[in-house]
């Protein structure tokens, strides 16, 4: 799946650019089989008109494409769900996919601490891209509770909308036959616990972040999430992450 560049090709590359409306309306008719409620409720209007507005003031809002995620992975093609909080609030590092930045993007804390984590797993070096494309091209969603949010202000856009959007992809997926892994990454995250089956693996930390990876209750450095994840699918017969 990709994106058009009929819908992205003139948009600042470090920012949202056009209405958010667009962006809903241009979301692959899979994803939005699944929110049927949201896209046709009175909040979604209010969530665009709300980020819209932001926009129009002069607010700089990211990502540019906050759906990129969506865009590039079929629901039905998921065997990872990676959920986080919202998105990086630096310019030029928000992808539309959690937690990853674009090639020659300074590694941010966060995604430095998933690799640490990694390296600490596996025994391998860090990498130096932050691109996760390579996550998402083998099945691994890498979703945020909230999908975008304003430079330098963290948080920005919660409870604008964002998370009713998100409860249902999350719900749809969490109640699919088809046993999948998430990944629940921080608080904002682990709210949508209730909506997964007992047919999943769930596996819950704090979120990466320098402020909580190594405080309890679950710290994220140690949690040993991405090999219980390749073990659990080597065992139902399922090619590993290559992390």
């Amino acid at each position: 799946m990709t994106i058009t560049r009929d819908l992205f090709g003139g948009a600042d590359p470090a920012a949202l650019s056009v209405p958010l409306a667009r962006c809903f309306d241009a979301l692959p008719s899979d994803w939005q089989a699944l929110a049927p409620r949201f896209l046709a409720s009175s909040m979604k209007m209010e969530l665009c008109a709300t980020v819209d507005a932001r926009r129009a003031a002069g607010a700089t809002i990211y990502p540019p494409q906050p759906f990129a995620t969506l865009h590039e992975l079929d629901p039905a093609a998921a065997r990872v769900v990676v959920l986080g909080q919202d998105p990086y609030h630096g310019a030029g590092q928000a992808q539309g996919r959690a937690f990853s930045v674009p090639v020659g993007m300074k590694l941010p804390p966060s995604l430095r601490n998933i690799y640490t984590e990694i390296s600490r797993e596996f025994g391998t070096p860090l990498p130096g891209s932050g691109d996760l494309s390579r996550w998402v091209q083998q099945g691994v969603l890498l979703l945020n509770t909230v999908l975008t949010v304003e430079d330098g202000a963290a948080a920005s856009h919660a409870a604008l909308g964002w998370e009713t959007f998100t409860d249902e992809l999350i719900g749809w997926l969490g109640q699919q036959a088809r046993p999948l892994a998430f990944l629940l990454w921080g608080a904002p995250a682990q709210k949508k616990r209730a909506l997964i089956g007992p047919q999943h693996l769930v596996l819950c930390a704090n979120h990466p972040s320098p402020l909580s990876a190594r405080r309890p209750p679950v710290p994220f450095i140690g949690c040993g999430h991405f090999g219980q994840v390749n073990a659990w699918l080597s065992a139902r017969g399922e090619a590993p992450i290559n992390w």
